[in-house]
């Protein structure tokens, strides 16, 4: 199995290649192609590239599919005996991104598989 852990909007991501994940809100278009350079660590079969801080010439590209909420959060603050109450809710802007590919030096080690290309276009057609 071939993952890398990426630092993306702040966070560590542990991304495999064929999968989404939903992150904090990016600032582009969807279809966009995203190439992320902060690659802290890879593997692959059983080599491992530790980075320090990060692993040099890898990169790791996705696709941004959308933009969407998250959950909404309800934020309850209350103060016993001064009938003060505050209810407030929140939720969170994200954009779901699909790992393609991981490279290192140039040199494709893990790419998207076809099965994974046909479960993202048939949720297209569902949404």
């Amino acid at each position: 199995m071939t993952y890398a852990v990426i630092e993306i909007c702040g966070k560590q991501l542990k991304v495999e290649p064929g999968r989404f994940y939903d992150i904090d809100r990016i600032n582009q278009e969807s279809e966009t192609e995203v190439s992320i350079d902060k690659v802290l660590l890879v593997s692959h079969d059983n080599d491992i590239h530790v980075g320090q801080p990060y692993v040099e010439s890898a990169t790791v590209s996705g696709t941004i599919i959308d933009h969407r909420r998250g959950k909404k959060v309800l934020v309850y603050k209350m103060k016993p005996k001064k009938k003060t109450r505050k209810k407030r809710g929140h939720r969170q802007e994200l954009t779901r991104l699909m790992i393609d590919s991981i490279r290192i030096g140039g040199n494709v080690i893990a790419e998207k598989t076809s099965e994974s290309k046909s479960v993202e276009t048939e949720v297209a057609i569902e949404a």
